[in-house]
């Protein structure tokens, strides 16, 4: 019963997330942010889940160090096309 009461403020963090990632798809700094917080909701709500277990924390380590590698990959990607169009709108992007 417990393990539903720490779990549901995760959930719910992820859930406000993923509807503000759909609606708002104007900018690409702006879903990248929303990316990056859905990711920080995962990470707590494993940390949770492993603390409940009693299992290590170290798998929450790992993931910490692939949203760390996501995070500097969408940077680059940010500045790669700032650099070629001028902006980030995404209604300015050719689909060719």
């Amino acid at each position: 019963m417990m393990m539903l009461i720490y779990l549901s403020l995760p959930v719910i963090l992820y859930i406000v997330g993923i509807i503000s990632f759909i609606l708002n798809r104007k900018h690409l700094l702006s879903m990248l942010l929303i990316l990056e917080y859905i990711v920080i909701c995962l990470f707590f709500m494993i940390c949770i889940y492993l603390l409940y277990m009693n299992y290590e924390i170290y798998f929450s380590m790992v993931f910490l160090s692939f949203s760390v590698c996501e995070g500097a990959l969408g940077l680059s990607i940010l500045v790669s096309l700032i650099r070629t169009h001028g902006n980030d709108y995404f209604q300015s992007f050719n689909i060719l």
